[in-house]
This record gives C-alpha cells, sequence and structure tokens, in this order.
C-alpha cells in the first residue's frame, strides 16, 4: 500500500484504518434530537443515528436486515428503532429484537452492525475500529461550566484530506484572509515557524513578530484546536473562542467539518454573542458554491469571511488536492511536518507494528493571541 496516499481512507486503506482506531463524531446532537433519528454518512459508510428516550445516542448500520429499506425513516420506541417498512424492530447493538409477522424465533437470528457510541461537547462520537475503544477524547476548553458553546456540521465537496492541510497551513492567512478583519488583524507577515510532536499531535507556532504568536494544535490524526474569531462585530470586549474541529471523509470526494466551540463569555457579552451566533452557525459556505467560485472577491462579504475564504483555496484544489505535483517550500513547514507524522504511522501499520499510543490532550493552558485581542488567563472570569 502507498504510505503517502493521505486522501484515501475507505475501509482496509491504511488512512482509512488509522482514523477508525479514533473516536470520531458523526453528528451534532441537536440534528438527532430533532428528528429521533439521522441517517449518516461518515468514512464511506452508512448510517443510522438515533436517541433512546433514555437520552443515550446509539449508531447502527443504515438498513434493516429485512428487506434493506432506510432505517432512519422508522420510529424510536425505547431504546429501540424499529422500521417504518415491516415493523422489526433493534436495539441499539444491532439485535433484532422483534419481527411482527414471524415466529419469536427468528429475531434473535438477526442482528445488524452497531459501533460504540458517546456523546460529548454535543456531539456524537462512534469508534469504528477493531477491539475495544481508547480512551474517549477530552478537551478541557470545551468543558468550562461557563461561556457559551455550541456546534457547527460543514459538509463540503472536496476530500478530508485537504481540509486538514488548510487548517494548518499557516502562511495561507496572509493572502487567502486578506480581506477580513480576522486576516487584517492576524497577518502582518507571512510567519516563522517553530513546530514540535506531542503526546497528542503537533504543535506549531507562528512568529509574526515578537508579540504576534499563534499556536495550532494538531491532535493526530484529524483534529485540530485553534483560538479564533467568529462574529464579524465582535461582542465587546472578549477572548476569542476555542476552536475544536474534527475534519472527516464522507467518501473521497466529500468531507465533513465537525465541530464544537466555546466562547469564555459571560454576562452580557454572553447574551448578545449568543444572539448574533445563530447566522455564522448555520453557514455553510457551500451553498453559495457558483457564487464564491465565480467572485472570489465577495467572500469578503460572506456571513463567514473566513469559511468562504477556506472554501475557494479548498475547492480550488479541485475534489482531490494533486500532491504528485505540488512544490512545497519554506511556508509549508506544518503540512510537511504533519504528513511526516501519517507516513510513519502509516507505515508502521503496514508491517503489523504498533502505533504511538497518542494521548488526549488535558493542558488547559490558553494558547497565546496577537496583539489587541483580549485575553483571559485564568478562564474564570468574575460573574
Amino acid at each position: 500500500m502507498d504510505t503517502t496516499d493521505y486522501a484515501h481512507a475507505g475501509p482496509g486503506s491504511l488512512m482509512g484504518r488509522i482514523l477508525r482506531r479514533f473516536w470520531q463524531p458523526v453528528a451534532m446532537t441537536e440534528e438527532v434530537d430533532q428528528r429521533g433519528a439521522l441517517p449518516v454518512r461518515i468514512l464511506h459508510e452508512d448510517l443510522t443515528v438515533y436517541r433512546g428516550e433514555s437520552g443515550k445516542y446509539y449508531v447502527v448500520d443504515f438498513r434493516c436486515a429485512h428487506r434493506g429499506t432506510q432505517l432512519s425513516t422508522g420510529w424510536v420506541e425505547g431504546e429501540c428503532i424499529r422500521c417504518f417498512y415491516h415493523g422489526w424492530k433493534y436495539d441499539g447493538s444491532g439485535q433484532c429484537v422483534e419481527m411482527p409477522a414471524e415466529d419469536s424465533s427468528f429475531p434473535p437470528k438477526v442482528k445488524i452492525k452497531s459501533y460504540p457510541t458517546r456523546e460529548y461537547a454535543g456531539l456524537v462520537f462512534a469508534y469504528f475500529g477493531e477491539g475495544e475503544p481508547p480512551p474517549m477524547w477530552r478537551c478541557p476548553e470545551l468543558e468550562r461550566d461557563y461561556g457559551v458553546k455550541w456546534t457547527e456540521r460543514n459538509p463540503w465537496p472536496c476530500n478530508w484530506f485537504q481540509r486538514v492541510e488548510n487548517a494548518i497551513d499557516g502562511s495561507h492567512l496572509a493572502f487567502v484572509h486578506s480581506g477580513s478583519a480576522f486576516g487584517r488583524q492576524v497577518t502582518v507577515e507571512v510567519p516563522k515557524f517553530e513546530i514540535e510532536e506531542t503526546e497528542w499531535g503537533m504543535r506549531m507556532t507562528s512568529y509574526r513578530g515578537p508579540d504576534n504568536i499563534r499556536i495550532n494544535e494538531y491532535h493526530f490524526p484529524n483534529v485540530l484546536h485553534i483560538r479564533a474569531p467568529v462574529l464579524r462585530d465582535g461582542v465587546g470586549q472578549i477572548p476569542w473562542p476555542d476552536l475544536w474541529n474534527w475534519y472527516l471523509p464522507v467518501d473521497d470526494t466529500h468531507s465533513v467539518l465537525l465541530t464544537a466551540r466555546c466562547a469564555p463569555v459571560v454576562g452580557e457579552d454572553a447574551r448578545r454573542f449568543a444572539e448574533l451566533l445563530p447566522p455564522i452557525k448555520y453557514y455553510n459556505p457551500a451553498d453559495e458554491h457558483d457564487f464564491l467560485m465565480a467572485s472570489p472577491r465577495e467572500a469578503d462579504n460572506a456571513v463567514d469571511p473566513v469559511a468562504a475564504q477556506d472554501y475557494i483555496a479548498q475547492l480550488g484544489q479541485g475534489p482531490i488536492a494533486d500532491r504528485l505535483n505540488e512544490r512545497l517550500g519554506q511556508g509549508d513547514a506544518g503540512i510537511v511536518f504533519a504528513r511526516g507524522l501519517l507516513r510513519r504511522e502509516m507505515a508502521r501499520l503496514e508491517r503489523g507494528l504498533p502505533l504511538k499510543e497518542w494521548q488526549r490532550k488535558t493542558d488547559p493552558t490558553p494558547l497565546p493571541l496577537p496583539p489587541g485581542v483580549p485575553q483571559n488567563p485564568d478562564f474564570a472570569p468574575a460573574r
């Protein structure tokens, strides 16, 4: 197998096998709660996500084992989901527990796929690997007992890995985002980089001046933690929210970003922030694809300029970026380093060796921000 094939993550591929060894989000809890059961495609698999009456979430196969209809069109009964077509009922383990037209000896013989499931920070996570799941994700910034917290889901028609690489590309900000307030504040100049491997992935420090330092935390293999603004006009003097972004393949040419975020604000700032947030939360530049690709400068006026600008850059690479003909340089240090981590782990997997025991981050120390941006050093504002 090709240990430089980061883009393809189908079942059996090296990259796909690595992604399946980690807890991955599959949906926002609010999406599932609104519908009871939700059809989802992630990691090249079609799934059904539903919420039992106890409040627990389950991830099972997309189709009923009887006649193959879509399970999410059915309804939830207790901790089970009943098929819309002929009423076959499955529990959260995928075991069929009832077939209204059949003898009671038949249901125990039928079972569909299911996956270990957890709810965390407003997202439904599933584990698609073999054996016991690893420890669940921990994101200290999302566990504050204050602040405005929210989740977002953005599917885009491009490969998942170019979205990961964009997230750790510190050089593009000075150009892609030059028309946004975020870009003008952060990108005084193209940065110098300092990169180190950590127990959870990679820390990249970008220096744009002695008082302009930003840190991106890449958590192996597909997670990024940053602090960045999300509102165009701001809300008082507040710190930037923490963004925890999971980038996932839907299939080879489609991907989805599932993200959990927390703005450490209280009082009147929190109220105003929550009021202004919905347009940003539900904006997806993919809905304006033709317009944005034909008029890229109009991204500066989008509901979320940063997302729109990133969309143009990444979709401009095509459905799957051509890495054979690219020309990498010093400004691509983060991308080169991250690919090295992936190549190393893919090579170990190919040889049947254990991967590094990647640990989840537990240090809640706030990431530094550029000058002029309000900071909140102790994450515990007075109420």
